[in-house]
């Protein structure tokens, strides 16, 4: 029986251990997945998520029950993340691939009859596509992981950032031209 995640932090804060475990389980993977693509190494992501379930543990009494916990917890690692940055004082150059070399932006239409010479086209179009992005801020390339990834939409990414849904939609379109700029300035 499936139970939502606001249910289980009001059992959990009425005592019932299994409920923290049961969110831990569905929001491990794919929180490890979002640090991951932001921060692009595996242990720094190991060691950000681990950093955001504790976060977690410590402020779960502090979680309003009128808001939805994905994007609370999505906001935490997000914060968590930038912090984690802050202290390295690198930029990363994150990619839209996962931990698996997965693309979700390129791969939208899977078409397993593809030519040889289509399957060395598409790697070079991702290439490009992950050069490009590498020249993005942090800030524009969490909105496109955001809505492109996650599959979050604009209000839950504003929720998460803590800004107007114009904000985000604005910051949306400018990636994208500046994606668009980049690749166009690639091709000359």
């Amino acid at each position: 029986m499936f139970i939502d995640d606001e249910n289980l932090v009001r059992r959990y804060l009425n005592g019932d251990e299994k409920s923290l475990e049961t969110l831990i389980q569905r929001y491990l993977k794919p929180i490890y997945s979002f640090v991951y693509r932001f921060l692009g190494n595996r242990q720094d992501a190991e060691d950000v998520t681990q950093e955001v379930f504790i976060k977690v543990w410590r402020h779960l009494k502090k979680f309003k029950k009128n808001k939805s916990f994905r994007i609370w917890i999505f906001s935490i690692a997000k914060n968590t993340a930038i912090d984690y940055l802050k202290k390295k004082k690198i930029i990363p150059f994150s990619e839209f691939e996962n931990e698996f070399g997965e693309n979700k932006l390129i791969e939208t239409i899977p078409d397993p009859l593809l030519l040889a010479n289509e399957l060395l086209e598409k790697a070079e179009i991702r290439e490009k596509i992950n050069s490009a992005l590498e020249k993005l801020s942090p800030s524009y390339r969490m909105v496109l992981f955001l809505y492109y990834n996650d599959r979050f939409n604009f209000r839950e990414i504003a929720e998460i950032f803590g800004e107007s849904i114009n904000t985000i939609k604005s910051r949306h379109y400018r990636a994208l031209l500046m994606l668009k700029k980049i690749l166009e300035s690639n091709e000359k």
